[in-house]
C-alpha cells in the first residue's frame, strides 16, 4: 500500500511540474509579450501566484477531479497511475513541441480511458463529465466575450487619450491583472495533482470516512506547479504570447483581467477548466475588438486542434497503458 501510495505521489508531482511548464503560458505570456516585465520576473510573480491560490479560493476543483469523474467507490490505484502516465506523456510531448494544451482535460481523459475500461460507465459520472465537457466550449467563450468587453469599456473610458499615455497606465495595471489571473491559475490547475493525490488517500482509508485534501497535499502541489512555472515552458509562452496577436499593455491587462476572473468562478463552483482555453479566448477577444485581421487565425485553428484532440488521446493512451499494464502485472 505504501509503495502504490509513494508511486501515485511522485507520479502526481511530475504530472503537476509539466502542468506549471506547459502553463506557465497563461501566467506569463502576455506579461512578456507586453514587455511590462522581463521572463525572469514574470514567472517568479507567476510561481507565487500559483502557489497561494489553492489557498485563496478552496479546494472544490480537487474533489471534482478526485471523485467526480469516476466515481469514488469504482476508482483505484490501477486507474489514477494509468491516469497519470497518459496525461504526463501528452503533456510533455505538447510542451516540446511549444503547444498549449489543456493540461486538466489531459488528466481527465487518462481516467475517463483507464476508467472505462476497468469499470466501464457504470462508474463514470456521467452528469459531471458532461459539464467538464461543456466547459471546454463554455470556458474559452468567456474569455473571448470578457476581452471583447473589457476591451471595449477601456477605449471608450480612454478614447481621448493618446496610445502612449494610455499604455503607460497599463504597464503598472498589467502588473495587477497577471497576479490576478496566475492566482486563479494556481487555484484551479494545482488542484487537479492534489484530488489525484487525495483520492488515493482515500481509497486507501488514510483519510478516514470523509473525503478531503490534506493541507500537506495542497502544499506539495502548489510547490510543484510552481516550481514548473520557474522553469519556464517557452515555445508556448512564444505561441500564447507572440503568434495568435500583436498584445500591448492595455490588450494584456483585458485579457488577464477576463480570464482571471473566469478562473475565480470556475474555481469556486468546483469545475476544472481549461485555463489555456480561457486565456487563449481572452487574447483573440482582446484583438478581435480592433478588427478581425489583427488575430492569426490560422495560429487558433492549431491550437483549436490541439484542445480538441487532448481528451481523446489520453484516453487513448491510458487505455493502452491501462491494458499493457494488465498484461504485465
Amino acid at each position: 500500500m505504501l509503495e502504490i501510495l509513494i508511486l501515485v505521489v511522485i507520479l502526481a508531482l511530475v504530472y503537476d511540474f509539466g502542468n506549471g511548464m506547459n502553463d506557465a503560458a497563461n501566467s506569463i505570456s502576455t506579461i512578456v509579450a507586453t514587455k511590462v516585465l522581463s521572463p525572469g520576473r514574470a514567472v517568479l510573480i507567476a510561481a507565487l501566484g500559483n502557489f497561494v491560490g489553492p489557498f485563496l479560493l478552496g479546494t472544490a476543483v480537487a474533489t471534482t477531479i478526485g471523485k467526480g469523474i469516476v466515481s469514488a467507490a469504482a476508482i483505484d490505484s490501477s486507474i489514477i497511475t494509468t491516469a497519470l502516465i497518459g496525461a504526463i506523456f501528452w503533456t510533455y510531448l505538447q510542451t516540446s513541441k511549444g503547444f498549449p494544451i489543456s493540461v486538466t482535460h489531459s488528466l481527465i481523459g487518462g481516467l475517463l480511458g483507464a476508467g472505462i475500461v476497468k469499470v466501464g460507465l457504470s462508474g463514470i459520472m456521467i452528469s459531471k463529465v458532461i459539464i467538464v465537457l461543456l466547459f471546454i466550449f463554455v470556458a474559452p467563450m468567456l474569455g473571448l466575450i470578457g476581452g471583447i468587453l473589457f476591451s471595449g469599456l477601456i477605449f471608450r473610458l480612454f478614447r481621448k487619450s493618446s496610445p502612449s499615455r494610455v499604455n503607460i497606465y497599463f504597464k503598472r495595471l498589467q502588473l495587477i491583472s497577471s497576479t490576478l489571473y496566475s492566482i486563479g491559475h494556481g487555484a484551479n490547475d494545482a488542484q487537479n495533482a492534489m484530488g489525484i493525490i487525495a483520492i488515493t488517500l482515500f481509497t486507501t482509508g488514510l483519510l478516514g470516512s470523509t473525503f478531503y485534501v490534506p493541507s500537506w497535499v495542497i502544499i506539495i502541489c502548489a510547490a510543484a506547479i510552481s516550481l514548473g512555472t520557474l522553469m519556464g515552458g517557452w515555445k508556448v509562452v512564444r505561441t500564447m504570447g507572440m503568434r495568435i496577436t500583436k498584445l500591448q499593455p492595455v490588450d494584456g491587462f483585458n485579457a488577464e483581467t477576463s480570464g482571471g476572473l473566469t478562473l475565480f468562478c470556475c474555481t469556486l463552483l468546483g469545475i476544472p477548466v481549461s485555463t489555456t482555453h480561457v486565456l487563449a479566448g481572452s487574447i483573440t477577444g482582446s484583438g478581435v475588438i480592433k478588427r478581425l485581421s489583427a488575430v492569426r487565425w490560422w495560429m487558433v485553428k492549431n491550437i483549436v486542434w490541439a484542445w480538441v484532440l487532448t481528451i481523446p488521446a489520453s484516453a487513448l493512451v491510458g487505455i493502452c497503458i491501462y491494458l499493457l499494464l494488465s498484461v504485465v502485472i
